[in-house]
């Protein structure tokens, strides 16, 4: 199964409190912090949430 490194861009600053919990759920705290998390739906669907505010790329 792929996975995807999905890293913090934009600050969490005045975003809607569902977009702050999406984050930290992630694991992502701090611009700039990096996770590698498996791609199923349930991590894909968390990433379409805070897009705006993320970079993915593909890990194998």
């Amino acid at each position: 199964m792929a996975e995807l490194k999905i890293t913090l861009k934009r600050s969490l600053i005045g975003r809607p409190q569902n977009q702050k919990d999406t984050c930290k759920a992630l694991g992502l705290s701090k611009i700039g912090k990096s996770v590698v998390k498996p791609a199923n739906p349930a991590i894909l669907g968390m990433v379409n949430t805070v897009s705006h505010l993320v970079v993915t790329e593909e890990v194998k």
